[in-house]
């Protein structure tokens, strides 16, 4: 039997999603992903100018969040991605990184890119989830 999923639209209200066509996170079924998440307050500017791990923190805060309406968390990351305009600051990342997934262990890529389309950005991060013990849409 073929099994077919529902499939949801996570938007945190940025006015882009609209104008880009893009959504923070899409869930299809007990998969989530959550596009490339930037340091962004919910003033619509920039958190941590300069501080990678600050940055990251609201990236992750801002998936956290995504996965959250979704009805996932954390807890259910299977991979991550650190993008980073300086990959001597990949440490940084990680240890802010590792606060959060240290025990869910998901698998993960760090890389550099030459900027992102603000560049007060230093960090971008990904995310996808697969809910455990989903047993389908109600």
């Amino acid at each position: 039997m073929l099994r077919t999923y529902d499939r949801t639209l996570i938007s945190n209200g940025n006015p882009m999603e609209a104008i880009v066509g893009f959504s923070r996170a899409v869930r299809v079924g007990p998969y989530v992903s959550v596009g490339g998440t930037a340091p962004v307050g919910a003033d619509g500017k920039t958190v941590g100018i300069g501080d990678v791990a600050a940055q990251t923190r609201r990236c992750i805060e801002i998936i956290r969040d995504a996965l959250e309406q979704a009805g996932s968390g954390l807890h259910d990351v299977v991979r991550t991605r650190v993008i980073l305009t300086d990959i001597a600051n990949w440490k940084a990342a990680i240890d802010v990184r590792k606060e959060y997934f240290r025990d869910v262990r998901p698998v993960d890529t760090i890389m550099a890119v030459s900027g992102f389309v603000n560049p007060e950005w230093l960090v971008e991060f990904e995310a996808d989830a697969v809910i455990a013990g989903w047993a389908g849409d109600p």
